[in-house]
């Protein structure tokens, strides 16, 4: 999934970012409500991270912009904002809210409630649930960073977990080549390489068992798909 955060505080945004990457996460940060603009309307971010104090606009006006659709946004609604403020009071929380965004935290905060809270924005996407994908005997753990197939444990990169959890997000959907460079890889990707191709069937070696048909199947034109197995 990609990740958008916008935070002036350099040694935040590095923090972030070296521990959203670790979780499988693409990210991009932009340290004004300008940068983020530009950002926003250019890429299709999944979550966007948002500082309430930025030097150059507030927070929650630049939240209520992008609801009421002021500002482009590649993805539109179906983006989550997740707020960051040192503002503890009730007011506060209730603005950010009410202006559009889906969840709000508060600084200081520690590292695995951020990305309980990202989960949580995410699963919505899938219609809720916990933080197991499960099709068929392929498990995907989202909180543990962890796949199993049928109870024995797959070990996969970063970029291959990621794929995979965007695509069990989505079980029977195609999903083109396109859209997985969007979502799973951060600005910096050379749209065109061969990466989606090649993580993809890197990936559908390492989930699928000996003799069985790829979970993962290539529509021809189109994209891939992952096969939907209760």
């Amino acid at each position: 999934m990609r990740v958008l955060v916008v935070e002036d505080q350099e040694d935040l945004v590095s923090a972030l970012r070296s521990g959203l990457v670790k979780e499988g996460y693409a990210v991009d940060a932009a340290l004004t409500g300008a940068a983020a603009a530009e950002k926003l309307a250019s890429a299709a971010y999944d979550v966007m991270i948002l500082d309430v104090a930025l030097p150059d606009t507030d927070g929650f006006a630049f939240c209520g912009s992008v609801r009421r659709g002021e500002l482009p946004c590649a993805v539109g609604p179906a983006l989550r904002i997740l707020m960051l403020t040192a503002r503890t009071g009730l007011t506060d929380r209730v603005t950010g809210l009410d202006l559009g965004a889906d969840d709000y935290l508060t600084k200081p905060f520690a590292l695995p409630e951020l990305l309980a809270r990202l989960r949580a924005l995410l699963r919505r996407e899938a219609g809720g649930g916990s933080a197991v994908l499960a099709v068929g005997g392929l498990v995907l753990d989202s909180a543990r960073h962890r796949v199993t197939r049928s109870g024995e444990e797959v070990r996969l990169t970063r970029k291959e977990f990621g794929v995979l959890r965007y695509l069990m997000v989505r079980p029977g959907h195609v999903v083109p080549a396109e859209e997985l460079l969007e979502h799973v890889w951060d600005e910096n990707a050379d749209p065109f390489t061969e990466s989606v191709r090649v993580t993809v069937g890197t990936l559908r070696r390492k989930i699928t068992p000996v003799g069985e048909p790829p979970l993962i199947e290539t529509v021809i034109g189109r994209g891939y798909r992952m096969r939907h197995r209760p």
